[in-house]
């Protein structure tokens, strides 16, 4: 009161802007206008006193705190503990050595160390639309004041700030995409990297892992170098693979000289197994637990692992020897991808007597065929020639086909040891096309997959 006067309803909140800027300037300021203490007070008698002059508030080996009281004439009383904000850490200091103690959550590294060109994500929220693009435009405003801001710095402070129902995500690699995102939500403009949306009932989480086709030549590396726990769950796959491959998982994904390449079936599927289940590791660690998990062909034995219902162990025996034995069918046949329905894919390959089969209902619209080649390139021409949209899969067995009959034997014996448990995270099974108990997830259950 004796810098700004009687605030009524603001007092609190000027007290406390007033404590936060001592905290920035480390200085406890004088009490202006306080040249007569009342009389109603006895100064001397406790710890209390009037500071006179402004106090350097020196530090002391711990962040410095303070209390901020708001007392109101109805009998509201208010307190406030201040803490000064954590200086910056410096470029290494997450480092550690050979001699480092082990770490609890407080004090463990982050699950990412990015580099400069990683996209960072920006959250806002307000309570209407418009005060959700006043909130862009304001911070705009202040990172064009603001000097050298970081943008994983600010990431991190948006993500402390109240949910509310309006709702917009701003991705990009440096500030100037930033500000461009931030004008463009301002302005209720369309924008690459800018989403806007309302939020909806809170639904449930499903881990998805797809089938073979999703790699590409460096996947997974800037991961392994950058997030710890990516590259533990990494080297704990290559370690329950190595008794079934003779190649370094580490080396493929890397491209070393004299690694296999992701064309080979048994080494792809067993790499893409990894890095699924590295990833589902990475969420769990950042808080994102499944409610269910759903895979599709060889992605169904990461779901699986996932779920708890194999060991790490038993599933990578799984995705080892599958892998190896589509080997023995490679170079017979082939896959197409054909943009219709399941029904009008049966009576397209019905007339090639069982040389074609349906291998896989992706959708309504969207289904996979597999078999021989020769009735495979027939089928694409009269797709093309009727102007149905199909694709030829870049692989060269014919999977989810009759041609798997011939390592039938050869996949259940190299499967029998598995020991599938009952899972607690649902598993849904894109063979049955139902929940599944997963103690059902037997040797024989992989061969039908």
């Amino acid at each position: 009161k004796s810098n700004i006067g009687h605030t009524q309803a603001a007092a609190g909140v000027a007290g406390v802007i007033k404590m936060v800027q001592a905290l920035r300037h480390q200085v406890l300021p004088k009490t202006l206008h306080a040249e007569e203490p009342s009389e109603h007070i006895e100064w001397d008698s406790g710890e209390v006193s009037l500071l006179q002059e402004e106090v350097p508030w020196e530090p002391n080996g711990r962040p410095r705190r303070a209390g901020v009281s708001s007392f109101g004439i109805s009998g509201t009383n208010a307190h406030l503990i201040l803490e000064e904000a954590p200086a910056p850490e410096e470029q290494g200091a997450q480092e550690q050595d050979d001699k480092a103690p082990e770490q609890d959550e407080s004090t463990a590294p982050p699950a990412f160390e990015l580099s400069e060109s990683a996209p960072v994500p920006w959250v806002l929220s307000a309570k209407s639309e418009s005060a959700l693009r006043e909130q862009a435009k304001r911070l705009a405003t202040h990172l064009g004041q603001a000097e050298k801001p970081d943008p994983l710095d600010v990431g991190l402070s948006l993500t402390a700030r109240s949910g509310f129902e309006h709702r917009a995500v701003i991705v990009a690699e440096g500030m100037e995409g930033f500000s461009r995102g931030l004008g463009a939500l301002a302005e209720g403009n369309p924008a690459p990297g800018v989403l806007a949306g309302r939020a909806g009932a809170t639904g449930k989480t499903a881990f998805l892992f797809p089938g073979q086709g999703s790699q590409w030549e460096g996947m997974a590396v800037e991961l392994w170098d950058s997030s710890a726990v990516f590259a533990e769950r990494m080297e704990a796959c290559e370690a329950a693979l190595s008794p079934h491959v003779d190649w370094s998982l580490e080396e493929v994904l890397r491209g070393a000289d004299g690694a296999p390449t992701l064309e080979r079936v048994d080494v792809v599927q067993p790499a893409l197994f990894a890095v699924m289940v590295s990833l589902a590791e990475l969420w769990r660690s950042l808080g994102v637990e499944p409610d269910a998990v759903i895979g599709h062909s060889q992605g169904e034995i990461a779901a699986a692992h996932v779920a708890g219902a194999l060991s790490l162990k038993d599933a990578a025996r799984v995705v080892a020897l599958r892998s190896k034995a589509l080997g023995k069918i490679a170079g017979k046949g082939v896959m197409l991808s054909i943009a219709i329905g399941a029904k009008e894919a049966t009576e397209r390959i019905e007339p090639f007597e069982g040389k074609i089969s349906l291998a896989a209902v992706n959708g309504p619209a969207a289904v996979a065929v597999s078999g021989e080649v020769d009735a495979l390139e027939e089928l694409l021409a009269a797709c093309e020639a009727e102007e149905v949209r199909a694709r030829m899969i870049p692989v060269d067995y014919a999977a989810h086909s009759a041609q798997v009959e011939a390592i039938e034997a050869e996949l259940l014996d190299g499967c029998a040891p598995i020991e599938p448990q009952s899972s607690q995270i649902p598993f849904l099974s894109t063979v049955s096309a139902e929940p599944l108990d997963t103690a059902q997830l037997d040797a024989s259950y992989w061969y039908r997959n």
